[in-house]
């Protein structure tokens, strides 16, 4: 009970359910390292689709935007950002991306859920810190705008700062791309993924899962088995998904094993396979016939790809727990004690994943320059240990879903310096749309760049993929 004189107590105001499922899934990524989708998904349960659909665009614009918001916020504060407290720098974050990015809900609508999550939130003052978010987010009402038209792309830092990349990414694609390419790539890493799907030709065609799809579709003339979403599907949830009809695939990992080009008949060694799309995709340009060696390091990955190749009716592939950087000790598929060569080989390692920050907006904050070293390191001994298993006459193709040239061109220019046995094939002639231009880059990079492939999202409309392809002489 209230004693006599004593002020009433309020219950909390109820805030919007999208927003407070986004504040709990950005609390998660910011503060305790979980991966976008991973804390969406747990933050999410029990919203209907409106409200979830909200809840997504908020979490994933404000993961993508955290570095222009981080910028507003510094200014708006006239403070170190670390200086703040967590839930206030997120309540700031996702407040000040539904006010500058977002249309519909009114202002005060936004601030007002901002402070009552704050309000809700552990630390030292709520009541101070909910004084701050309450007036950093009026004045941004009335000034963000202003100060955003403010930013420019004068230089790699302040494009890092607009378009909310690392600078040391910014700085990485000016020098590749150039300003013009490096600007409209980073721009197009904050918007919405295409959504494509690969038809499985194992278990029907595409015009018979474009009429099992209760959304409109595209082709690609390109690529007969890809079919591009024009609305919203929750794939994974449809008949047609269960039935093995279709995989969630980018049309640029579909050109990997177009490049490949593997024959009916013929063995394929796929290392590093999972989630196995690619793996998949290999043995329905198979028919089926033949045999996949789909190689992964790790056992749950690996029974996980077994189970897509069964649903996917791909009976040619056969799944081996292997490291992929000892594969001549270790290759699958040895008869008395003696290595089989392969007719094609697949290399397509662990990269840094600079063509995805579309799909995958926490990424650019979690890669570094020591991290693409490292990776650039172990992809040397996966493709030197990868290019032994090739036969004579053979082709070996590597793949990234990156654009660093430490990883892409420089990595294949190195390898064929080692490898003079290999030489490079030409991939440009056949899709020059996703030919890779020039640039500034060396000389040497130079000779690679009309053979190789690189597709970029704000060029092709598709993830960023690099692809090479070699023979064996």
């Amino acid at each position: 009970m209230i004693g006599p004189g004593a002020a009433p107590v309020l219950a909390p105001a109820p805030t919007a359910p999208a927003r407070s499922c986004a504040f709990s899934a950005l609390r998660r990524i910011f503060d305790g390292g979980a991966h976008t989708d991973r804390a969406l998904h747990l933050s999410a349960a029990g919203l209907d689709g409106r409200d979830r659909s909200l809840a997504m665009r908020l979490t994933y614009g404000t993961v993508q935007r955290k570095g222009t918001l981080d910028h507003l916020i510094q200014t708006l504060t006239e403070r170190p950002l670390e200086r703040l407290e967590a839930p206030v720098r997120t309540a700031l974050r996702m407040g000040l991306y539904e006010l500058l990015y977002t249309d519909g809900a009114p202002d005060r609508a936004v601030v007002a859920d901002a402070v009552e999550l704050v309000k809700l939130s552990e630390g030292r003052s709520r009541q101070a810190a909910a004084g701050l978010v309450n007036a950093v987010l009026r004045r941004a009402a009335r000034e963000g705008a202003a100060l955003l038209a403010g930013l420019d792309c004068k230089t790699a830092a302040n494009a890092a700062v607009l378009h909310s990349h690392p600078e040391w990414v910014a700085e990485l694609w000016f020098g590749q791309l150039g300003e013009h390419d490096a600007v409209a790539l980073m721009a197009a890493d904050n918007e919405p993924a295409e959504v494509a799907l690969r038809v499985n030709t194992l278990r029907t065609d595409i015009a018979a899962l474009q009429a099992a799809l209760a959304v409109p579709t595209h082709t690609d003339p390109l690529l007969s088995e890809a079919l591009v979403l024009d609305g919203p599907f929750d794939a994974h949830a449809s008949a047609p998904w269960r039935d093995g009809w279709f995989v969630a695939q980018s049309r640029a990992a579909m050109l990997v094993a177009r490049a490949l080009d593997p024959q009916p008949g013929e063995r394929v060694l796929d290392v590093c396979a999972a989630p196995g799309g690619k793996t998949t995709h290999i043995a329905a340009l198979m028919g089926g016939e033949g045999e996949v060696v789909a190689v992964e390091q790790r056992p749950r990955r690996a029974e996980r790809l077994a189970a897509t190749a069964a649903r996917l009716g791909a009976v040619n592939v056969r799944v081996e727990v292997a490291d992929a950087r000892r594969i001549p000790p270790d290759t699958p598929g040895r008869r008395g004690g003696v290595r089989t060569a392969f007719d094609r080989v697949l290399v397509d390692p662990p990269c840094s994943g600079l063509g995805t920050l579309q799909g995958n907006p926490d990424l650019r904050w979690r890669m570094t320059p020591e991290r693409v070293a490292q990776l650039a390191d172990d992809q040397m001994q996966i493709l030197s240990a990868a290019a032994a298993a090739v036969d004579a006459g053979g082709v070996l193709v590597y793949s990234t879903c990156t654009i660093s040239p430490t990883e892409n061109e420089r990595l294949v220019r190195a390898f064929l310096d080692r490898h003079h046995d290999f030489q490079l094939d030409d991939l440009g002639s056949r899709w020059p749309d996703a030919r890779m231009d020039r640039g500034s880059g060396a000389a040497s990079e130079h000779e690679l760049a009309d053979r190789v492939l690189l597709t970029l999202p704000h060029r092709n409309h598709t993830a960023g993929f690099f692809i090479a392809r070699m023979s064996r002489a």
